[in-house]
């Protein structure tokens, strides 16, 4: 019934132009991003105050990483999806269009983040010295970006044919070298190595991950915030950008986007997927991770523009903290460890 009423209204809202949704929607949702700023730094202060009980929570936590690091983040049939799209991500008016103007938005976001919390030592290059991991950085969109900022960045993707597109692409700006690289694994792959000393933790812990567009397609999300509490720095960042689930967010991103408007092609979003800022800082924080901020983000079909808003009920994007060291679990000094208790 719901999907059907969506469907009319967001009819009526094309044949007025796509410039209307914006309108519509902003009477639509609510002003709440300063409550949820202030709620965030409340919450970050009691945390802060319960480190201890957390260490222990934590404790019990790394026993489970034998499980967490064989379960997979991935889901099979949103790798064939993105395969079938591999050789698209750098057209601007195709169907990664909304991606690349996300840019505008996404990149100032991490950038001024991470200048509050360090201070930048190179005039044009604010985020020299800091490593950044882009997980399921695609083509490379928001890799390339970071790294003329001067971050030393990392994308990786399970789909090798992103990331040979990612790697030619990159060939273009001779400024990148050195600077960006890529990979085709997995997050919980990439973390493994960290767990197993495979190899040297300075090159795979990193001051910032980010995981923008991401997490709406990904089969674990618990697995997925394992990880990354795992390679992040304590006092490291973590930046993420979805879709709320939210009513609105089903007409807006499933019925009008792939349905009526086709800025993405069909079947690119499962509702189902989709997370609510306060179930997502419940996730981070089981993590060892504070949340500092979240903020609304809108699309607009007609200019080809996003725009911060007051609420987030459709997008979103979320910076949170990681509080404190983690310490990397290596499966067979537990089960050595195990075994000696048990003989004692």
């Amino acid at each position: 019934m719901f999907a059907n009423k969506s469907g009319s209204v967001m009819l009526g809202l094309c044949r007025r132009k796509a410039v209307s949704v914006c309108s519509v929607v902003q009477s639509l949702v609510g002003n709440n991003l300063f409550g949820w700023n202030v709620g965030c730094k409340q919450r970050t202060l009691w945390l802060q105050m319960n480190v201890a009980e957390r260490t222990q929570q934590r404790a019990v936590h790394r026993k489970l990483s034998t499980r967490a690091v064989h379960q997979t983040t991935v889901d099979p049939d949103e790798l064939k999806r993105f395969r079938l799209l591999a050789g698209k991500w750098w057209d601007e008016n195709g169907e990664f269009k909304a991606l690349h103007a996300m840019n505008d938005l996404r990149v100032p976001f991490i950038r001024d983040n991470l200048l509050n919390m360090h201070k930048a030592q190179h005039p044009g290059k604010p985020l020299a010295g800091l490593r950044v991991l882009d997980v399921g950085c695609g083509g490379g969109l928001l890799t390339e970006p970071l790294g003329r900022l001067g971050a030393s960045v990392l994308g990786i993707d399970p789909v090798e044919e992103n990331i040979g597109t990612a790697q030619l692409h990159s060939l273009c700006d001779p400024h990148l070298g050195g600077r960006v690289s890529y990979r085709a694994c997995t997050l919980e792959e990439l973390s493994a190595d960290v767990a197993g000393g495979e190899t040297d933790r300075g090159d795979t812990v990193f001051d910032a991950v980010v995981a923008s567009e991401v997490v709406e397609h990904l089969a674990d999300l618990e697995t997925f915030a394992f990880c990354c509490s795992r390679i992040l720095k304590p006092g490291g960042s973590l930046f993420i950008t979805t879709i709320n689930k939210t009513n609105l967010s089903y007409a807006l991103a499933v019925v009008a986007a792939e349905q009526l408007l086709r800025i993405v092609p069909r079947g690119t979003h499962d509702w189902e997927k989709f997370i609510s800022p306060v179930e997502l800082e419940r996730l981070l924080e089981s993590n060892c991770f504070s949340v500092q901020s979240v903020q609304g983000m809108m699309y607009n079909p007609a200019s080809g523009a996003w725009s911060w808003i007051n609420s987030t009920a459709i997008n979103y994007a979320l910076h949170a903290v990681k509080l404190a060291e983690e310490p990397p679990s290596n499966p067979q000094t537990d089960k050595a460890d195990n075994s000696a208790a048990s003989q004692s």
